[in-house]
């Protein structure tokens, strides 16, 4: 039995915080996990950022409602879903994923939650459980599962190693050099054809 692990931003959707970077011109907000492995350095900067400028919760989700999945991205999950369980595994937040979940057909999704005062500032956050990726995907493989995991960075490496099948999907350079031991997809269809290869074992 199997069932597929998925990232969300990159993978699926957006960056929403290359999104929310661009759309209120602070290009310090640009900053993912594809350019700093450590999550929780990486989000105290995001907090501290949004301090300075005064922004809050409010502001992510206007930008976040304008966001659209990436062409193709509802289709593959739609025919992905269709031959295997799948569970997209994010370290969004519930306040963000909603919603982008809908507009992809409403897929089950694990992810974390921020802590935001009565004033919309994002005052900190609680991760679901430490090392969330690679916890979630033990747990499955716990109660029967095989698992198969896709994602672009490198807070999905954890969770692809762990797995019986694992694959970068538009990653960055380095990170595609770093880790040759996976295939690496740009396409939803060449992900797709290897996912099936692999469930048809």
């Amino acid at each position: 039995m199997y069932i597929t692990c998925l990232d969300l931003e990159g993978v699926l959707v957006p960056e929403i915080w290359i999104a929310f970077a661009d759309a209120v011109g602070i290009p310090e907000l640009r900053r993912t996990t594809r350019d700093e492995p450590d999550y929780d350095k990486l989000m105290k900067y995001r907090i501290d950022i949004l301090k300075q400028h005064g922004l809050g919760l409010k502001e992510i989700q206007a930008t976040i409602e304008k966001i659209d999945p990436l062409p193709g991205a509802k289709e593959f999950l739609d025919e992905l879903r269709a031959n295997c369980q799948t569970i997209i595994i994010s370290d969004t937040f519930d306040q963000f994923a909603g919603p982008l979940m809908k507009k992809l057909g409403l897929p089950t999704i694990f992810c974390n939650t921020l802590e935001v005062a009565p004033n919309g500032e994002i005052t900190g956050y609680k991760m679901r459980c430490e090392k969330s990726k690679l916890t979630t995907v033990k747990a499955l493989q716990s109660i029967g599962y095989e698992t198969i995991a896709s994602g672009d960075s490198f807070n999905d490496l954890g969770m692809i190693q762990a797995s019986k099948a694992g694959y970068l999907f538009r990653s960055t350079e380095s990170i595609i050099k770093e880790y040759p031991q996976f295939p690496a997809f740009t396409e939803y269809s060449e992900l797709l054809n290897a996912i099936k290869k692999e469930i048809s074992k």
